[in-house]
């Protein structure tokens, strides 16, 4: 444990940003599991539409400094080819 009070306080703070970029993360994920999901039951019109959502919590992320720029572009791509597969 810290006992300088400036350490302190960038503990917290830290723990804070851990939490909010966590929560982050996981809904990130569960906009690309809507996709994925619409993708496997073959609906391409849900899949169409949840894939907006997904593009920007990616975008947010990068933006945020959650995610790495390649990490976004990668799953994005990997978005937009899952939905042209669909027939």
């Amino acid at each position: 444990m810290a006992n300088i009070k400036q350490q302190i306080k960038r503990n917290k703070q830290n723990e804070a940003a851990r939490l909010r970029n966590a929560s982050f993360k996981a809904s990130t994920k569960t906009a690309i599991k809507a996709v994925e999901l619409a993708v496997q039951a073959g609906d391409k019109d849900k899949a169409l539409n949840a894939l907006p959502l997904a593009h920007k919590k990616l975008d947010k992320g990068q933006t945020k400094g959650i995610f790495h720029k390649n990490f976004v572009a990668r799953h994005k791509s990997y978005l937009a080819n899952l939905i042209n597969s669909v027939e």
